[in-house]
């Protein structure tokens, strides 16, 4: 079995992880996701990044576990997966034109110890049309992404600019990752 976990199911962040060529496995979590609104949105990444790995880690006591969670905020609006079509609709309205900062949560538990960090980037939308919008939600791409839109995919096309870590967006900051299981002593095998 693998010492290392991510506590996701999450396609893209198991590509991203893979990139660091070391060997893990996906356990995927079912945690409640409910935050106190007085949270910050760093502090609502970190909190249920932290809370998905502890989940794993009872089952996996002494393996690293890494759990993470994305969230899109604009104008202090805190955007996280659709429900519906109504909801990704409204979603990608409040994006267009506009800059929105996503901020993805990371967390690493490893016998007692724990690393916890956060990415902030800014994100910046061209102008939507309404056809661009109901294209996009035909598409079926914007479900299981926070703020409707996944910059890896077909939600590229929206993007005028970015500021920040790109691998943050797609959901883990894998350059800042790395740094931090190297120094907990996690490196690639050669």
């Amino acid at each position: 079995m693998s010492n290392l976990i991510l506590a996701s199911s999450s396609p893209r962040r198991k590509e991203l992880l893979g990139k660091l060529s070391i060997p893990f496995i996906s356990h995927s979590c079912d945690v409640d996701e409910t935050v106190s609104t007085s949270l910050s949105p760093s502090e609502i990444v970190t909190v249920l990044a932290k809370r998905k790995a502890a989940a794993v880690s009872r089952q996996y006591p002494q393996s690293y576990i890494i759990g993470s969670d994305t969230i899109v905020v604009s104008n202090q609006l805190v955007l996280g997966k659709p429900k519906d079509e109504k909801e990704a609709r409204q979603m990608l309205r409040t994006l267009s034109g506009r800059v929105h900062s996503v901020y993805t949560g990371v967390a690493v538990l490893h016998d007692g110890v724990e690393y916890v960090f956060y990415e902030k980037t800014d994100v910046e939308f061209w102008e939507l049309s309404e056809e661009e919008i109901e294209r996009y939600i035909d598409s079926g791409e914007p479900f299981d992404k926070a703020g409707a839109y996944g910059i890896q995919g077909l939600g590229a096309l929206f993007v005028k600019s970015i500021s920040g870590d790109y691998y943050s967006v797609v959901g883990l900051p894998v350059s800042r990752l790395a740094r931090v299981l190297a120094e907990m002593g996690v490196t690639p095998s050669r």
